[in-house]
């Protein structure tokens, strides 16, 4: 029982990263069309940048 619960875990994380892959196209950020979500999102990876910024810079 145990093994099904998992074999269905692991088609859950296969079908949902299907969903984020990249269709090769390259789309450009406009302030003047961001709506607050943009905004947020745009705020967030700024942050991660910083921090794997930071990350590497401590290994160095």
């Amino acid at each position: 029982m145990l093994q099904n619960i998992n074999n269905e875990d692991n088609d859950q994380i296969t079908n949902t990263a299907g969903a984020f892959q990249s269709d090769g196209r390259d789309v450009e950020f406009s302030q003047e069309l961001a709506d607050k979500d943009d905004l947020v999102a745009q705020e967030r990876s700024k942050a991660a940048d910083r921090r794997a910024k930071a990350r590497k810079n401590n290994k160095e």
